[in-house]
């Protein structure tokens, strides 16, 4: 939990007060209460990523613990399953850490709503797990989840709305954004923060949804073709 919790909160505090001395408010709020919602989406998505790529790679190839597992009547379904919900699990308590971090400094506008940010805490852990557990399957060793980082994780957070908002970005820039899994994830979370219920919940919601069942039935698949072969 500390080393999920240290790098969003060095962000936040880093950024906020030092950048965010430097700055005008951002949709009426301060630099540090709008990179708050960016952090606990940061830190929910690291931490279901490193959960299902670092640690889900050592129980499987490593340990042979999935192995292990199929060795009694549950199969690799059940296993891989297993790895979702652990890994959003996981993610669920590093979001929920920010929030009180955040709850801690005040930086929330409504106690209150700010709540419902756990679930989409959940949903945003339940997403990325099945996006790393696809690279799980394909991964033939752990630098081979540099790639991901580099090449997914870092453009999305860059372009999601994590530091800045998205409308700031070229029009190009916003129509990648628009279709990215953290900028439906943050245009839920940041509202909530801010005071006041999100737009269009239905459609964000549905976006992160079709990513995360997508990326799990293609994980399945992958995972079954290297495993079961």
């Amino acid at each position: 939990m500390l080393g999920n919790l240290a790098d969003p909160i060095f962000y936040m505090l880093g950024f906020g007060y030092g950048i965010g001395s430097l700055m005008p408010h951002i949709e009426g709020v301060s630099y540090l209460s709008f990179l708050s919602a960016g952090s606990l989406c940061y830190s929910t998505m690291n931490s279901a990523s490193f959960e299902t790529l670092y640690s889900g790679f050592s129980r499987m190839h490593v340990q042979k613990t999935w192995e292990a597992i199929m060795n009694t009547p549950l199969t690799l379904d059940d296993i891989l399953l297993s790895e979702l919900f652990w890994g959003a699990t996981k993610s669920l308590l590093s979001g929920a850490a920010i929030l009180v971090v955040i709850w801690g400094l005040g930086l929330e506008q409504d106690w209150a709503l700010s709540l419902w940010a756990i679930p989409v805490a959940f949903l945003i852990g339940l997403t990325f797990s099945a996006m790393g557990l696809v690279m799980n399957a394909v991964s033939p060793g752990y630098e081979f989840f540099m790639y991901y980082f580099t090449l997914v994780i870092t453009p999305m957070v860059l372009l999601g709305g994590v530091f800045f908002p998205t409308e700031r970005m070229p029009e190009t820039f916003q129509s990648v954004a628009a279709c990215l899994p953290l900028t439906h994830a943050l245009q839920l979370v940041r509202p909530l923060i801010m005071g006041h219920i999100p737009h269009d919940i239905g459609r964000h919601i549905l976006v992160m949804a079709a990513w995360g069942a997508s990326s799990f039935w293609l994980a399945m698949g992958l995972t079954r073709r290297r495993l079961l072969r």
